[in-house]
């Protein structure tokens, strides 16, 4: 399991660290540098550290994301978020090479911190549930329950707020204001997911019902 979170790990970010270098003419772009080294250390230390407490949900989230148990909508989703992905990051190096919005460094390093914010609230979910695996499915094979607890407590799909929030500060730290601006797509695309997966749980998994009752909000407390 380690060897294939390290692979994936490096093989990930070398795709998203080329099309972001390719596409700006340029190795000299520190911001990308920094996210670069930033997100793989990062991974590979909650990686490990989550391996060692949750083999199953480890496991999980290094299948392919995409799976037979899947459901179509979140396929056509999901598959649409991937290239969207690529996409921003090549929109953010061609940004950059050719100088369309410039954020001030102050900005990148506020950038910083708001990723690092988006990645400790998605990692404190997946310690709050095993079972958040990063496609939409109900795994009985596993025993799974309706977690209601941790960041579960203020919104239904922490995992999606905090890719949101990881997603500003990409940008901000790539120094992208058009990549910023972009987040908002990724906001329509996440919250599509949202009403597919209720969708898949409601049916599903015993005391959803109940659950969305009680928590009301889906991505941000008090608002949505």
């Amino acid at each position: 399991m380690i060897t294939r979170l390290v692979l994936q790990t490096f093989v990930w970010f070398g795709v998203m660290g080329a099309l972001m270098f390719v596409s700006a003419g340029t190795l000299h772009w520190w911001g990308a540098w920094v996210y670069i080294v930033v997100m793989v250390g990062l991974s590979l230390t909650m990686g490990v550290a989550l391996a060692r407490r949750d083999p199953g949900l480890m496991n999980e989230r290094l299948r392919p994301p995409i799976q037979k148990t899947q459901t179509t909508a979140d396929k056509i989703v999901l598959s649409i978020l991937l290239i969207g992905i690529f996409a921003w990051l090549a929109l953010m190096g061609l940004d950059f090479r050719f100088g369309w919005s410039a954020a001030p460094a102050w900005v990148q390093a506020i950038g910083m911190l708001v990723l690092l914010v988006g990645i400790w609230i998605c990692y404190l979910t997946m310690l709050e549930n095993s079972f958040a695996a990063p496609v939409v499915k109900i795994q009985d094979e596993r025993g799974q329950k309706v977690i209601t607890t941790g960041p579960y407590g203020y919104v239904r799909h922490p995992m999606y707020a905090g890719a949101i929030v990881y997603f500003a500060g990409t940008a901000l730290l790539l120094g992208s204001w058009w990549g910023l601006a972009s987040v908002l797509v990724f906001i329509v695309l996440l919250a599509i997911r949202t009403f597919i997966e209720e969708q898949t749980l409601r049916t599903g998994l015993r005391g959803y019902d109940e659950y969305a009752a009680r928590v009301r909000y889906k991505l941000i407390p008090m608002v949505w």
